[in-house]
Order: structure tokens, then C-alpha cells, then sequence
């Protein structure tokens, strides 16, 4: 049954238990670390890695591109496996299980262990990445169109909450180290990244408890691949909904659109710590509390990007998302001290959850009414994930060529421009399920 409020609630814990990685690995603290730790002998940020040397703000970057190319690749064979056997719920266990124990051995990351960490860092991004498909993919499972806004919404405020109650802790052991034995600041940091993985494998108990396992197919019994092989049939299942994404132009737009506004996005959400070391030489505690400051704020921004949808539709909701964007990405290249940083951030936050939540609970409209969600949601996650590649790969390849990330940023406002262009070929007005169940490729 839709709309069941336990359920909902469970749903939305899983944002509670994985946004820690976001904040923490990716956002904040991991940042600030690397950028201390990955260092040569003479502490230059020019590091040998598997034999290539490297400036280490440009590994960080590439390590981000290639663990999302690996789960965009990865998640589409995945989800169709699991939609086809009935597993969904156990692709998800598995992805976060390995996300989650990636982040606890990040524990052991000195400048000694830069290798391991790096690959720790890589699997964590594919754990985390790849459990988000099976569990967006729960969304049209187990609430009503009507719905989607507001749970979806729900779930990223869940997430920021959680997230900001477990970085207030690390931030406590951080600062007041005093309290816990007088541990190095090095200490502090490597567990934050212990507690990273305890508390994502253990709140995500919640929804693996409560939300339903997958349908599995139900085959002719004529049909030669009744019982069969699981990769094969996933394969087949895979092309089915190809085609049938073919035939729902809406759709095929959106997700142009979604991967051109999502590579800046993304990449803005990955890479803004970096840009305040490294270019604003800010220092780590300023940036953590910056970070914090965003996910305080992106809660009622998600909120307030739902009811602007109500009222006004997804598509001039998420205009107005991109449109702010632009305008983030204007004063970034020209930000020069910490409070027009953080005056930034605190926009950046705004605009975060709503985009975040809009997308997908926008794609959850989008699609026709199936059994088949995790395999409609990974051509979501592979849009995602590409374009997230995408997006840090262009960023880290021009600073690489120039020098300077403020060209870096430049690209990104080009990207939300065209982003917002490509959605003014989506009609504003609400969208119901029968016109998409009956609109073909003109």
C-alpha cells in the first residue's frame, strides 16, 4: 500500500544514514585532510600516485570522475539484474555496506597510506552512488504521484539533519580535543571518518528493516528464459526499458537537461571546499563551518523549492534553481575574501536541496507507471553520474591547464546556462501521468 507513513519514514532514513558521506567524505572534513595529508616528502602538493605525479586538488577531482564512471557503467546491468530477480533491497545492502566500510578504513589514512586512502575515497564514492539508485527507485514504489515533492523533500531534510547532528560531533572532537585525551587535530579527523561508516551501516538497518524487497518478473511458461540466467535476462531487461524511455519525449528531454545543470552542480557540491583552500587559502575550520552553514540552510530550501513546484510547476521551480546558480557561479569567480565565501555558501545551500529533490522527484513524474523503478532510475543515476564525471573531469582538467580554478568555475556558470535553456523545451504546467503514457517522439 502507497503512502503507508512508517514506510515513508524508513524511506527517508536511508537519507539520514548515507548524506553523512556527502558532508563528511566528500564535502568537508576528507577535503581538509587530503588537501594536509596528500603530500611529497618536501610537502609539495605535486604526489605520486600508481606511478603518475600528480597535484593532489587535481587527484581529488579525477578520483570523484572516475568512481562515478565506474558506478555509471556498473548501476544500469545492476538495477536490471534486480528488477528482473527481485533484489533490489540486496543490491542496495550491498552497495552501502561497501560504501560504508570504505569510509571506516579511511581511518588508517596518513600521508604514508595516500594510495590506500585514494582507493578507500573511490570505493566509498561507488557504495554511496550506487545504493542511491535502488533507493530513489523506492519513490514511486511507495508513495503516490501527489507525493513525490513533499517525500522527496522530506528525504534530503532528513539527510541534511543527519548529517549536520553527526558533523556537530566531529567538529566537537575536533575543536575540543582536550575533552577526548588530547588526540592530535589528525586523529580528530581520521575518526570523523570512522563514525562515518558505523553511523551509515547502522541507521540504514531502519529502511532495510521496513521497506518491501523487489517484485521478481513473472515469465510466460513457454518463455525460454524462465529461470534463467540473471545477467542475461538483466541485459534484456535493460533494453526493454530503453525502448520504452524512446517513446516519452518529455523524459528524454528532461534528462538533457538534468545532465548539463547537473555536471555544474555536482561538480559546485565537490569541489567548493577545494576552491576555498586552495584559492582562498581559508582556513580547514573556517571551510568545515561553511560546509555546515550549507546544510543547515539547504533544509528549508528544499521545503521551499516543494511548494514552488506546487504552485508554479517543476520546470519553473527548477529555472528558478538553475537561474540562482548562475548567479553562484558569477560571484565565485570573483569572491576574494571569507565573508563573500560565505555569503555564497549560504546561497549555494539555498539552491542545493532544492534542485537535488526537485530532479528527482520531477523524474519520478516523468516516468510510466511500471514495477520496473530500479531500472528506470539507474538511466537516471547513469545522467547523473556522467555528467558528475563529466563536470569534475572539465573542472580539473582546466585548472590543470591554466592554473587557476576561477577558469574552472567560469565553464561551470557556461554549463547552468545552457542547463536553463534546455528546460525551457519542457512545458511548465504540472504533468500528469496519462499525457506521458500517450505522447510519442514527434
Amino acid at each position: 500500500m502507497k503512502n503507508n507513513p512508517r514506510i515513508l519514514t524508513a524511506w527517508t532514513f536511508y537519507d539520514w544514514a548515507n548524506s553523512v558521506h556527502a558532508l563528511v567524505i566528500v564535502s568537508s572534513i576528507f577535503p581538509v585532510y587530503f588537501s594536509a595529508t596528500a603530500l611529497n616528502e618536501t610537502g609539495g602538493p605535486v604526489i605520486n600516485f600508481l606511478g603518475i605525479s600528480i597535484k593532489n586538488s587535481v587527484l581529488f577531482s579525477y578520483t570523484i570522475s572516475a568512481a562515478f564512471l565506474f558506478t555509471a557503467i556498473l548501476s544500469p546491468i545492476c538495477s536490471a539484474i534486480a528488477d528482473y530477480s527481485g533484489q533490489k533491497k540486496l543490491f542496495m545492502k550491498v552497495f552501502c555496506y561497501t560504501g560504508a566500510i570504505s569510509c571506516s578504513l579511511l581511518y588508517f589514512f596518513v600521508q604514508e597510506t595516500t594510495t590506500f586512502a585514494v582507493i578507500c575515497f573511490w570505493l566509498s564514492l561507488i557504495g554511496w552512488s550506487g545504493s542511491i539508485v535502488f533507493y530513489n527507485s523506492y519513490l514511486p514504489d511507495i508513495a503516490t504521484e501527489d507525493q513525490y515533492d513533499r517525500v522527496s523533500a522530506r528525504g534530503f531534510s532528513m539527510g541534511y539533519i543527519g548529517s549536520v547532528l553527526l558533523m556537530v560531533f566531529n567538529l566537537l572532537v575536533i575543536l575540543k580535543r582536550e575533552w577526548f585525551g588530547n588526540i592530535s587535530e589528525a586523529m580528530a579527523s581520521r575518526i570523523a571518518f570512522l563514525t562515518v561508516g558505523l553511523w551509515w551501516i547502522g541507521f540504514a538497518q531502519i529502511p532495510f528493516s521496513r521497506l518491501p524487497d523487489g517484485t521478481r518478473k513473472v515469465t510466460n511458461q513457454t518463455d525460454p528464459d524462465r529461470g534463467g540466467n540473471y545477467l542475461l535476462n538483466g541485459f534484456k531487461e535493460l533494453r526493454h526499458v530503453w525502448a520504452e524511455l524512446q517513446k516519452h519525449l518529455l523524459t528524454k528531454r528532461f534528462l538533457m537537461a538534468f545532465f548539463v545543470y547537473n555536471m555544474a552542480a555536482q561538480t559546485v557540491m565537490y569541489v567548493a571546499t577545494i576552491f576555498g583552500s586552495d584559492e582562498l587559502k581559508l582556513p580547514g575550520q573556517s571551510l568545515i563551518i561553511t560546509i555546515l552553514l550549507i546544510q543547515l540552510v539547504a533544509i528549508p530550501g528544499a521545503y521551499g523549492f516543494s511548494r514552488l513546484s506546487e504552485r508554479f510547476g517543476n520546470t519553473y521551480s527548477l529555472m528558478t534553481a538553475v537561474a540562482i546558480w548562475i548567479g553562484v557561479c558569477a560571484g565565485a569567480y570573483y569572491v576574494q575574501t571569507e565573508a563573500q565565501f560565505f555569503g555564497l555558501a549560504g546561497v549555494v545551500g539555498l539552491v542545493m536541496g532544492g534542485i537535488q529533490s526537485l530532479s528527482r522527484s520531477t523524474y519520478s513524474k516523468l516516468i510510466p507507471a511500471t514495477t520496473d523503478t530500479a531500472s528506470y532510475f539507474s538511466f537516471y543515476d547513469v545522467t547523473d553520474k556522467t555528467s558528475t564525471v563529466f563536470g569534475t573531469l572539465v573542472y580539473g582538467l582546466i585548472e590543470q591547464l591554466t592554473g587557476n580554478m576561477r577558469n574552472s568555475v567560469l565553464a561551470l556558470l557556461v554549463l547552468f546556462v545552457v542547463g536553463f535553456v534546455l528546460l525551457l523545451r519542457i512545458p511548465s504546467q504540472k504533468i500528469y501521468r496519462t499525457r506521458l503514457e500517450t505522447e510519442e517522439v514527434s
